[in-house]
């Protein structure tokens, strides 16, 4: 028994023109029998009727999806086709499928848990309808109701300049320019205004921020800027005035604080502002200096004033022996550091200098060597 081909049998293939069956009235001819003329396609489904000569279509390579293994033209054996599996009774699990998809989506969609530092706000249809606190909250499933969580209690930082500019030079009440960079804290007041008050919010908060901040300037002068008083009134009237243009604006954000990282005077001039500041600290340092001594002289002049007012009391009470008293005191003040002679009324005796002695026996005496003894 001749084997088969895919393309065809063997004995069409090498028996033409010299085979018994070559001939003019074979039935591989043009007139004899129903056989086709030159090779089968093996895409085509296998069977005796139709035209397996002609090219195969996307839907005979599914048809047949044994491939060209399939068999010759006797319809033989196919590869296995997919079937999902069924339930017990014969019917599909696909309806099933499809209902568990469509209640998961639901329930995913309509079930949102809200944290505590967090608020929702509910779109219904595109319009805002309400708002969700904290906890577990229901809604109608997507996209009939949209739902967009935020933290309200976050704090929020905005930093100007930014990083992307380095210098922001704000002219003060003296006409003189300082180099600003502060810090501005906020968090959400309210999300619903937050949410559709606003195009963009955070933009919103850097011109509030910067609008007061060159508003409180122009009424301070330079020097102000550089203390830690100045700073902290500054921060305090940008803070307030934030919040109000804010209010204004039903903005929902609540400003919680403005803090001043840096307050320097231009590069160009900064040289300069050092002299000056040199200058000041140098004067201040001699206005100190003298304030001191001025105090020092006073207190000495106050406390001889205090000491004359009580020997001016004992002298009212008693005139004689305080005079004799000043006189021994002063003549003591005046004569121990001086060396003294004295000389009795009635005869003159020479006062023992013992002072003199003292300091002279106090004083080294230079040593003389010895004279040397004869050749020695």
């Amino acid at each position: 028994m001749a084997g088969k081909s895919p393309w065809g049998d063997k004995s069409s293939d090498s028996g033409s023109g010299s085979g018994p069956d070559s001939g003019p009235n074979s039935g591989g001819g043009e007139g004899g029998g129903d056989k086709p003329k030159g090779p089968r396609n093996p895409w085509l489904p296998g069977g005796s009727g139709g035209d397996t000569n002609r090219s195969a279509k996307i839907e005979d390579i599914f048809k047949n999806r044994g491939g060209p293994r399939g068999g010759g033209g006797g319809g033989g054996p196919r590869g296995p086709n997919f079937r999902m599996p069924q339930r017990p009774g014969g019917k599909s699990w696909f309806p099933i499928m499809v209902v568990a998809i469509l209640v998961v989506g639901l329930l995913t969609t309509s079930l949102h848990l809200i944290g505590p530092q967090e608020r929702g706000v509910v779109k219904t249809l595109g319009n805002f309808t309400r708002t969700m606190n904290p906890g577990l909250n229901f809604s109608a499933p997507y996209p009939i109701e949209i739902i967009d969580v935020e933290d309200v209690q976050g704090v929020r930082t905005v930093r100007i300049p930014d990083s992307g500019q380095q210098v922001k030079l704000i002219l003060t009440g003296d006409q003189n320019l300082v180099d600003l960079s502060y810090i501005v804290r906020w968090n959400i007041d309210n999300l619903a205004d937050f949410k559709f008050r606003l195009v963009e919010p955070v933009e919103t908060v850097n011109e509030a921020a910067e609008a007061a901040m060159r508003a409180s300037i122009a009424e301070k002068e330079l020097n102000e800027t550089f203390t830690g008083q100045g700073r902290a009134a500054i921060e305090l009237d940008v803070r307030e005035r934030m919040q109000e243009t804010l209010d204004s604006y039903r903005a929902g954000i609540r400003v919680l604080g403005v803090e001043i990282e840096k307050a320097d005077p231009p590069a160009q001039v900064v040289d300069a502002f050092r002299d000056v500041q040199v200058a000041e600290q140098n004067a201040d340092a001699a206005r100190n200096q003298a304030q001191g001594y001025a105090q020092q002289v006073l207190a000495t002049a106050q406390g001889e004033a205090e000491a004359f007012d009580k020997v001016y009391e004992e002298y009212r009470l008693a005139p004689e022996v305080t005079r004799q008293r000043l006189y021994y005191e002063t003549m003591e003040r005046v004569l121990s550091q001086n060396d003294k002679t004295i000389i009795e009324a009635s005869g003159v005796t020479p006062y023992l200098p013992l002072p003199e002695l003292r300091k002279r026996s106090a004083t080294p005496q230079p040593v003389t060597p010895a004279p040397s003894q004869g050749g020695q």
